[in-house]
């Protein structure tokens, strides 16, 4: 199993409650991330304890310049932001280094598994006889 790691504890809140879709991630992660594949969603730094959160999958790999980047995929990465310049200093603070228009992202979208979530559960609860 691969591991989605982000390194904010500010993002545990934001992921435990669905605000948190997505990451973007600088570069082209397109052979690291796939559709379909279930990943252990964790925050903490590198070399350091980190917190499981839950396991996910992934919905969606996408890869496009950062000029390319839209509102939706702003707001799935962090609920707080609207403007990709909010998301590019974001980045720039991650990785240490400037982050240009043409840079190549990686948006990951994910959905978090349940043991048996409430609207799953309601669905395949057996309809009441009814009484005539």
């Amino acid at each position: 199993m691969f591991v989605l790691n982000f390194y904010s504890p500010v993002f545990i809140d934001q992921l435990r409650r669905g605000r948190k879709t997505a990451t973007i991630r600088l570069g082209d992660k397109s052979k690291k991330y796939r559709k379909g594949e279930v990943v252990m969603v964790t925050v903490g730094f590198q070399h350091s304890p980190r917190e499981k959160i839950f396991e996910a999958v992934i919905d969606e790999v996408e890869v496009k310049a950062v000029k390319n980047l839209s509102p939706r995929d702003i707001e799935h990465d962090n609920p707080e932001f609207r403007r990709a310049e909010e998301t590019v200093h974001f980045l720039e603070q991650i990785y240490g280094r400037s982050v240009a228009e043409t840079d190549l992202v990686t948006i990951v979208r994910f959905s978090q598994i349940s043991d048996r979530p409430s609207e799953i559960s309601e669905r395949l609860r057996p309809a009441a006889p009814t009484q005539n």
